[in-house]
């Protein structure tokens, strides 16, 4: 078992963070998207990995080979902007005929991973969506069973959403159709998807079953984001202890704090994520994720994110701030 992951996406939902950083490597919860991802299947007892990087790809590769030089990772650079089905098209050679577990680099899903990879067949994340429009659609059979999938539908006949989790047995197959569904392309340099290719794969006769995730949380934008965070805090973070670690400093949990933080003077939580070696002094933080190396002083936030080597003095509320920035507020 082999697992794609495609990290090459701009993540311009995110900017200013993204002018600087993947969004892979976005801070969530005291640890990186893409950390959430490679933990939770490394965990499960996938050993090898595929990561397709594009925009800022050497932050990717620099970050993977040093958290985890104990996997076998392959990196496949894609240079142009096709879309995820070209993403994972690329990758032909390295899978070599095996099977694949592909999921997104800004996909964080709660499922029994384990059970998944060890079942027979090919498999798709699903998850009961409000509007589906924008998302990929899977039509399903009395059976259980994926009958069609359609990109993006204006008119949809389902509201059950790929999550961006598949487990393809048939990879042969999957890249002969990705070659075909290319070459159906009126435009060479458009975007094709992923989801025409396993459902040119159902109508070549692969049977694909769907799982149901528990939980999806999106990453693509500050206030989800935000909203991630907290509920990944709950279920996975722990408060700083005991409170005399920070000086005159009140934790209200539940919040994840870095190794090498300096917190003075204030009260941190509940529903922050702070970076290592950030100091923090008069501040009242909420809701917020605040990144590595940050300085922030006399400032009252909630519902911010805040990139790494900020500085920020004076006082304000709600802010969107990328690395490298000085603000004073005073």
């Amino acid at each position: 078992m082999k697992a794609i992951i495609p990290v090459a996406g701009a993540g311009t939902k995110l900017r200013p963070h993204t002018y600087t950083q993947p969004k892979a490597l976005i801070p969530i919860a005291g640890k990186t998207i893409l950390a959430f991802i490679v933990d939770q299947l490394a965990e499960a007892g996938v050993r090898e990995f595929i990561f397709v990087i594009g925009y800022l790809g050497e932050k990717i590769r620099d970050y993977v080979e040093k958290k985890y030089p104990h996997l076998n990772c392959h990196f496949v650079v894609q240079d142009k902007r096709e879309g995820i089905g070209h993403a994972v098209l690329i990758t032909r050679k390295l899978v070599d005929g095996d099977e694949v577990f592909i999921t997104l680099g800004d996909t964080i899903c709660e499922f029994d991973v384990k059970t998944i990879l060890e079942s027979e067949g090919s498999w798709l994340g699903l998850k009961k969506v409000d509007d589906p429009r924008n998302f990929g659609v899977a039509e399903l059979g009395e059976d259980g069973k994926i009958g069609h999938l359609v990109e993006k539908p204006q008119i949809p006949k389902s509201n059950m959403a790929l999550v961006g989790l598949y487990k393809i047995r048939e990879t042969e197959q999957m890249f002969c159709c990705l070659e075909e569904n290319r070459g159906h392309q009126g435009n060479p340099h458009e975007e094709f998807y992923l989801t025409e290719a396993l459902d040119c794969m159902i109508a070549k006769g692969t049977i694909f079953h769907s799982f149901k995730v528990a939980n999806w949380f999106d990453c693509g934008r500050k206030d989800t984001l935000l909203e991630s965070n907290a509920t990944l805090l709950k279920k996975y973070g722990h408060a700083q202890e005991p409170p005399q670690v920070f000086g005159d400093t009140i934790i209200i949990p539940p919040v994840s704090i870095a190794e090498g933080c300096q917190i003075t003077h204030s009260l941190i939580g509940p529903n922050v994520a702070i970076g290592e070696n950030t100091v923090v002094d008069y501040s009242i933080i909420r809701d917020s994720i605040i990144g590595s190396y940050a300085n922030l002083f006399e400032v009252v936030l909630k519902s911010s994110l805040i990139g790494s080597d900020a500085n920020i003095r004076g006082l304000s509320q709600s802010l969107n701030i990328g690395d490298n920035t000085e603000i004073d507020l005073g």
